[in-house]
């Protein structure tokens, strides 16, 4: 089992993949960045994971699919994906902002991303996790009882 928590980055231009990637790599410290421009590669590779937990950095539009099909196309194994993802467009509409709010998606920037805004993004949903991490650590009933889940 892996004991990281890695970003997951899908964009279907490598431009906007490796700058999303070097921006990440100079703050994220609690598993790797891997990114992905072929999203039916993004999504066999996420599916062949052992553990079903990571944060997700996706473009909108994907070529000919959408971010919002990603996610759904994963979300058997990451229960989660939604609200661990980070959405990212070239414009912010009405749809898009829809979308996010309907899909459980709470993080939407802008293209050009800020540096910071993607920091605090990427670390609202890290915190999430050591957070949980915490409390299992310290409190010997709460993870008796998550284990009963």
């Amino acid at each position: 089992m892996s004991d990281e928590l890695d970003v997951i980055i899908v964009d279907d231009d490598p431009s906007v993949c490796e700058v999303l990637t070097d921006m990440i790599k100079k703050f994220y410290t609690w598993g790797n960045v891997i990114s992905f421009t072929d999203v039916d590669e993004a999504i066999s590779y996420c599916l062949s994971l052992e553990v079903g937990v990571g944060i997700f950095v996706i473009d909108v539009f994907l070529g000919g699919q959408s971010g919002f099909c990603f996610l759904d196309s994963i979300k058997d194994k990451f229960p989660a994906a939604h609200e661990d993802s980070v959405v990212i467009t070239g414009s912010a509409s009405d749809d898009v902002v829809n979308m996010c709010i309907s899909s459980d998606v709470h993080y939407l920037l802008e293209k050009p991303i800020r540096p910071y805004a993607l920091q605090l993004a990427v670390r609202a949903i890290v915190t999430k996790y050591l957070t949980f991490a915490r409390r299992l650590l310290r409190d010997p009933s709460f993870a008796a009882n998550v284990t009963k889940f």
